[in-house]
């Protein structure tokens, strides 16, 4: 809950963080909440505010961090929340303050960034409203907010510890999908003996189907979120048209939709009307694309007052897209295009361009995530304080490749990969120029499989220049850039044997981690780091401190 203060452009927040059991889809697991909540509270500003979160991990045994995901953090690197980049973990029975300015309207999140603790809850939704006299480009009634997630019951020690052995175990596909929070697992599925424990409990009410009411005849303007831990998602609500008009925090020209297409660490601002017989309930359903998931749908009630928030629609929930129906998704992200009368200055000419092959990797045994077959691995020291204090000792100074063998490389063929490499080695750009990010898509090490990998860059937002089909050609695919209305984003995914470009400036002091938002890959290695104008960046405050070798540095 924000507490008054005098200064009216300052909103306080004081959390805390802590395990507590919940049963968001009917099966008790402990959870991660702030303030006894997860999805977390919503934070709400106007843009040019200041926000103070004062954070107590009340965790006991694990540390934490919290990553203001498209916050761009101008003058507050240290502030990004990012454990092992920007600094030391939270750890248990200590408050931290995270203070930074939202300079720019839209859609956000928070989330955790200190291990796989994303996916145990530990998130929320960050709204930033236009200064005072301005407007969007587009009317509603009502402002509504819906984050999508996928759900384990095992945890998330339980998944790290698998990912990291040999033999290798996968995460395997989520138990269940949530729709704020919410969901329904079939506890026929449990054992007995769980339950007689209780563990699965499906008249519990704090597990019913999530529920937005409406007014008919009323426009809803729903900022619609994912924080998936694996899934790539596609929502729809039953018999009523979507209109996407905000992404990643910008206006969008209108793109009408019956399946929005959404990436974990995607926002979108959707306009939906409610223009269909009031006298029912209506299905809203997220279901699992891009792999053969056996998970079920999520579903929610799009509830129509004055019907009873639990009546349950007459139909049966729509069926979603076919899951390796590529085409409509592809759609979809080349469709998106920055708002007429709102688009910024058209992207400069760039000065560098590094080019990611995403490919999975054997590094010593493991199964590894890899960039240019570099696997990442963070060092004990965050780079943010290293660089600033000269701590060059701390992790590999010699810079990953810009690339890979672009002419011999196969992308479409089922790699061997037995020579793949951990190292925690940075680029470092040089500050203010313009650098081209072409994400090549490649197959893994199973036959006949590339995966889709959405994208998050901390600390700015780029333009999405285009998609293509197969290997990059540097040559000739740059002369297909939409180089006049190019939308800004802070997340993309690159498709299944694709390539996604994207140019953004360096313009940004500090240290800014690019990596797959999927939290397996990430932690099995699928990221970079850039560093940029490290000698613009002001003191560092010594509560990022503690640990590596800035231990007895920090002040609690």
């Amino acid at each position: 809950m924000a507490l008054p203060v005098a200064d009216a452009r300052i909103r306080r927040y004081r959390w805390d963080v802590k395990y507590e059991y919940k049963s968001p889809d009917c099966v008790k697991k402990l959870v991660i909440t702030i303030n006894g909540q997860s999805p977390g509270p919503t934070i709400r500003a106007q843009q040019g505010e200041t926000i103070i979160v004062e954070l107590t991990n009340n965790l006991l045994t694990e540390n934490v961090a919290i990553h203001w995901h498209g916050i761009r953090q101008k003058g507050t690197p240290w502030f990004d929340g990012t454990e092992g980049v920007t600094q030391c973990p939270i750890v248990p029975g200590t408050t931290f303050k995270y203070q930074f300015v939202v300079d720019r309207s839209g859609t956000y999140l928070y989330h955790a960034h200190y291990g796989m603790q994303r996916e145990a809850g530990l998130y929320g939704s960050i709204h930033v409203s236009l200064p005072d006299g301005e407007k969007e480009p587009f009317t509603y009634d009502y402002d509504r907010n819906i984050i999508l997630t996928d759900w384990y019951h095992k945890s998330t020690y339980e998944h790290a510890v698998g990912l990291d052995s040999i033999p290798f175990q996968w995460v395997g596909e989520p138990d269940s999908l949530l729709i704020h929070g919410k969901g329904r697992f079939n506890c026929s599925k449990l054992t007995t003996a769980s339950l007689d424990a209780g563990i699965c409990n499906a008249t519990n009410p704090v597990c019913s189907n999530y529920t937005l009411t409406v007014v008919s005849g009323k426009t809803y303007r729903l900022r619609i979120s994912s924080l998936t831990a694996l899934s790539a998602l596609s929502f729809q609500i039953e018999d009523h048209n979507m209109t996407i008009v905000e992404a990643d925090g910008f206006f969008v020209e209108p793109v009408v939709v019956q399946n929005l297409f959404i990436y974990s660490g995607e926002t979108y601002s959707v306009l939906i009307k409610a223009d269909q017989e009031p006298s029912r309930n209506y299905w809203a359903t997220t279901s699992i694309v891009s792999r053969d998931s056996s998970t079920p749908p999520g579903l929610a009630v799009f509830n129509y007052y004055p019907n009873h928030p639990r009546r349950s629609p007459p139909t049966d929930p729509p069926t979603g897209p076919a899951w390796d129906d590529v085409a409509p998704r592809k759609a979809q992200s080349n469709a998106l295009r920055a708002r007429h009368g709102f688009f910024h200055p058209p992207p400069p000419l760039h000065d560098r361009m590094i080019v990611f092959l995403n490919t999975q990797n054997l590094v010593k045994g493991r199964t590894r995530w890899s960039v240019n077959n570099v696997s990442f691995t963070l060092p004990d020291t965050p780079y943010l304080i290293a660089l600033k204090e000269n701590l060059t000792d701390t992790f590999d100074q010699t810079p990953p490749p810009d690339g890979y063998d672009f002419l011999n490389y196969d992308i479409y063929k089922q790699q061997d990969n037995q020579n793949g490499t951990s190292r925690n080695g940075i680029y470092r750009l040089d500050f203010n120029s313009t650098v081209d990010i072409i994400l090549q898509n490649a197959n893994s090490m199973q036959r006949n499989k590339s995966e889709t990998h959405p994208w998050h860059l901390h600390g700015h937002d780029f333009w999405v220049l285009g998609y293509g089909d197969g290997k990059f050609d540097m040559y000739n695919d740059p002369k297909k850039y939409n180089l006049v209305d190019p939308v800004l984003k802070n997340t993309v995914p690159v498709h299944p044997y694709g390539w996604t470009a994207l140019r953004f400036q360096a313009d940004n002091p500090g240290v800014w981690l690019f990596h797959c938002h999927i939290e397996s890959h990430f932690f099995m290695g699928m990221g970079v780091v850039f560093e940029e104008g490290i000698e613009q960046v002001g003191k560092l405050p010594s509560s990022i401190m503690g640990c590596g070798e800035t231990l007895g540095r920090h002040s609690p």
